[in-house]
């Protein structure tokens, strides 16, 4: 029962002290101090249902979505991971107590409507989700600005939409609105359709790694697709080994290959004494500065080149 001790433990000792002398309120009246007060207490108590789902079921198969949990992992009686299998619905919402008799007992609730703050409800997942993926969620910033699971997972469902490939996507976007846009502009990873997800970059739980990649770098992470830009190079390109955003947008731009800028913009932001690479050109088209792909007209080994005669990056 690690979940219990978690919760308990994430409830200070002066709630547990005073919660002996709150009266029982009812669930819409209450604040979450009065909400975690009256948890602690049942707890201390353990009163479980002896009839377990049937009990819960009661009422509650009536509300939208609840009898779903049946279709997913969370409640297969068969395995021994499964709530289900232990104390069934009380195992995450916590012990029924007299919470059947005149609704005067909360329960665990999580998601929006729920009293309780989201790393109390996360007690609760890690009780049984402490496998290595979650190491880094504490200091990950999904934690750190208090986003409970249950407000990207949805347990009571045959699939949760933050682990179909087909809505993942969807989950992450719908706070992540600027990457969103990033995605739908012209040139872009296939995330629109997908092809692919942001979870084969990014570890929502957090990760060793800045912006939460699951690859130890920026670059690691591009790589694991773009191999033919790993090199090592004999002419390299430094803002390539550094660090590919330096000239990508990864999630999406309005330039062609998702570059920051256009060329020769883009170039002059570094090469802005070299002669002719500094030159704007007033209409573009007007000769090989300007036109078609500009400085990559001469220049189209931009990553790096092998080539012994490669040092300007032009073979």
């Amino acid at each position: 029962m690690n979940w219990c001790r978690n919760l308990i433990a994430s409830i200070s000792v002066t709630l547990y002290l005073c919660s002996f002398g709150v009266a029982a309120a009812p669930w819409d009246d209450m604040t979450g101090e009065e909400v975690s007060q009256k948890l602690v207490e049942k707890f201390a108590e353990g009163k479980y249902s002896p009839k377990g789902a049937d009990s819960c079921l009661m009422c509650h198969q009536r509300t939208e979505g609840v009898t779903d949990i049946f279709k997913g992992a969370h409640g297969d009686l068969t395995s021994k991971d499964s709530p289900m299998a232990g104390l069934q619905c009380e195992a995450c919402h916590g012990p029924q107590g007299n919470h059947n008799r005149g609704g005067k007992e909360p329960m665990i609730q999580f998601g929006k409507d729920s009293k309780l703050d989201a790393p109390t409800q996360n007690t609760v997942c890690q009780g049984c989700h402490n496998d290595p993926e979650q190491m880094a969620w504490h200091s990950s910033t999904h934690n750190l600005e208090e986003i409970a699971c249950a407000d990207c997972h949805v347990v009571h469902a045959a699939k949760d939409p933050a682990l179909d490939k087909l809505t993942v996507n969807d989950t992450c976007t719908s706070c992540h609105t600027r990457e969103k846009a990033d995605m739908n502009k012209r040139s872009s990873h296939p995330m629109k359709w997908d092809q692919m997800t942001c979870i084969d970059c990014h570890s929502p739980h957090g990760s060793m790694s800045e912006s939460a990649l699951n690859k130890p770098t920026v670059n690691d992470t591009c790589y694991s697709c773009h191999a033919e830009k790993r090199g090592p190079m004999l002419w390299e390109h430094a803002p390539v080994t550094e660090n590919c955003v330096t000239c990508h947008n990864p999630h999406g731009s309005v330039n062609e290959g998702m570059l920051n800028n256009r060329a020769p913009q883009l170039c002059q932001q570094c090469h802005a004494d070299d002669g002719h690479a500094s030159r704007v050109v007033l209409q573009p088209g007007m000769d090989a500065f300007g036109g078609g792909k500009s400085c990559l007209n001469c220049h189209s080994q931009i990553h790096g080149s092998n080539h012994p005669a490669g040092s300007l990056l032009q073979r």
